[in-house]
């Protein structure tokens, strides 16, 4: 592949808009089935191009989304696929999903692009509306298991490993780090079923973090904080 097709390819962004365009909400939650909206705006000086595709995915250890066809178990309905949008204007594309098993979750990316395509750098911005689906009865405790989380002093870094262990889907709203005079937090995270993540959260204060606390909608998780040399 050419330098240029390469820069020109696709620029993957993984927040919820650019500079010049954006899609809201970014991240929504069902019980039953899903029937909502997705807002996408174009705040450049020249039309765009939207092409909108539902995608399954699965996610990593690390946090990193892995993208893939929509499951054939999964059933979405868009009010449109693709659209122009002209400068300053905000476009509405309409859904509705079911699953046949449900928890059940996708993503809906919507794919930005110049209407007037050139020879130059001919960039596309990706940006996701992801859903997740829970039964309409969801248990009270989800099984998750957490490692020890570990603090390195010379990395100013905590360390954990949490499994989720049982066919629900569960969220982590928070994690926070607690000493006895000091507190850090950091945004959650979806735990997919049978899902694993690594955490590997920094800490600014001297003192070392005494406590981890996962925070779920219903309960939470404290966890003591080891402290290592290393």
């Amino acid at each position: 592949m050419s330098l240029k097709r390469l820069l020109g390819a696709v620029l993957f962004l993984s927040g919820c808009c650019s500079l010049a365009q954006s899609v809201s909400p970014v991240i929504v939650e069902y019980k039953g089935k899903a029937a909502g909206q997705i807002a996408l705006v174009n705040n450049t000086l020249t039309p765009l191009a939207v092409v909108l595709e539902p995608r399954s995915f699965s996610i990593t250890p690390e946090g990193n989304g892995i993208y893939r066809p929509l499951d054939s178990s999964i059933h979405v309905k868009l009010s449109s696929t693709s659209a122009r949008i002209d400068p300053g204007q905000t476009y509405y594309v309409f859904y509705s999903a079911t699953a046949d098993k449900l928890p059940a979750w996708f993503t809906v990316y919507s794919v930005f692009s110049k209407v007037q395509h050139t020879g130059g750098l001919d960039v596309r911005i990706l940006l996701p509306h992801t859903v997740y689906i829970y039964p309409k009865k969801q248990p009270a405790r989800v099984a998750v298991q957490v490692d020890p989380p570990v603090y390195s002093v010379r990395a100013g870094r905590v360390e954990c490993d949490i499994e989720n262990n049982s066919a629900e889907l569960t969220r982590v709203q928070e994690v926070r780090l607690t000493s006895a005079a000091k507190s850090e937090s950091t945004a959650g995270f979806p735990l997919l079923p049978g899902g694993h993540r690594h955490l590997e959260l920094n800490w600014s204060e001297k003192e070392p973090p005494e406590t981890m606390v996962l925070q779920f909608a219903h309960n939470a998780l404290k966890e003591p904080i080891h402290s290592s040399d290393q």
